[in-house]
């Protein structure tokens, strides 16, 4: 009772049943790359910002000595002999958000995001203009631009923070993004070191890129260049990179691309316990670094000085 009768065809001609039916075949879907459209918008509205400076700067109305007057007229450059960069003047980019130390303490908090935007020159900004695009165009295709524009405003401030820590004597007036650039190249390596088996060449992947921050870094021993503002802006992207750059584990696929019939016993969770290990531990250093900075900046005063400016 209330057992499958035989197939009768089968008892007859002797015949083993017969094999369920082949499972359709799947192949999980291609990723669709992300549009990039903000890594474009930060490189036309850092140019801009570049245009707005140089006309408050207004380098004819204070020398004789302007650079490419004739064909730029209010938009010419400072003198060599002031800014070797084909920029503005130090009181135009302090009065524009340029960082400085005193006057973050002052209470002008937002020359610590302001300052990203600021470039001491042409020469400085094209640098690192050419730079967004080759490492930031890979990035928001891959992972939205949402988590990118997160990553390269956080990066940023990473960098003036540290920055203004770091200088203890409140001397420096520091502009540029690279801070926020340092920060893109430190999520890089994070990515690849907590999506490690999702890559092929692994070592050669991870050695390349060590040497181009290795490289990079370098500069920053260079005079006039605020190398603490890339080790900051390194540092924070390297963290952040472990908490927005997350993929699947290789192997893993969503549920809703998987049709009806098919096994889930063994499906593979979509991210390795390792990863989630490095994101909240990451997130907890992140956190307590911003705070313990940014407090620690509230409470100490350093006596002012005549500045120079610093680029990053």
């Amino acid at each position: 009772m209330g057992k499958r009768p035989p197939n009768p065809t089968d008892i007859e001609n002797g015949l083993p049943p017969l094999p369920p039916p082949a499972r359709p075949p799947f192949r999980p879907p291609v990723p669709v790359p992300w549009y990039a459209w903000l890594v474009p918008l930060i490189f036309a509205a850092n140019f801009i910002t570049f245009a707005i400076t140089m006309y408050v700067n207004d380098c004819p109305a204070r020398s004789d000595e302007c650079l490419l007057f004739d064909v730029l007229g209010r938009l010419s450059f400072q003198p060599m002999k002031e800014n070797m960069l084909l920029g503005p003047s130090i009181p135009t980019l302090r009065r524009l958000g340029a960082l400085e130390r005193r006057l973050v303490e002052e209470g002008e908090r937002w020359r610590l995001i302001s300052c990203i935007w600021l470039h001491g020159g042409l020469l400085h900004l094209l640098a690192n203009m050419i730079s967004l695009l080759c490492i930031g165009m890979r990035l928001e295709q891959e992972f939205g631009f949402l988590r990118i524009g997160a990553l390269y405003v956080l990066s940023g401030l990473g960098g003036s923070l540290v920055s203004c820590l770091t200088d203890l004597r409140g001397e420096r007036v520091s502009v540029g993004a690279s801070g926020a650039l340092f920060g893109l190249l430190g999520a890089m390596l994070s990515e690849l070191i907590t999506n490690w088996t999702i890559y092929e060449n692994k070592c050669t992947a991870l050695m390349t890129l060590i040497l181009i921050i290795a490289l990079n870094l370098s500069v920053g021993f260079l005079p006039r260049v605020d190398n603490s503002a890339h080790c900051g802006g390194f540092l924070a992207g390297f963290l952040l990179g472990f908490v927005l750059l997350l993929r699947p584990q290789y192997g893993y696929v969503s549920p809703k691309y998987i049709p009806p019939g098919y096994d889930m016993k063994h499906k593979k969770s979509k991210h390795k316990c390792y990863q989630h290990i490095f994101r909240f531990t990451s997130l907890a250093i992140l956190l307590a670094g911003f705070i313990a900075g940014y407090a620690k900046l509230l409470r100490e005063h350093t006596v002012g000085s005549d500045p120079f400016r610093d680029v990053n």
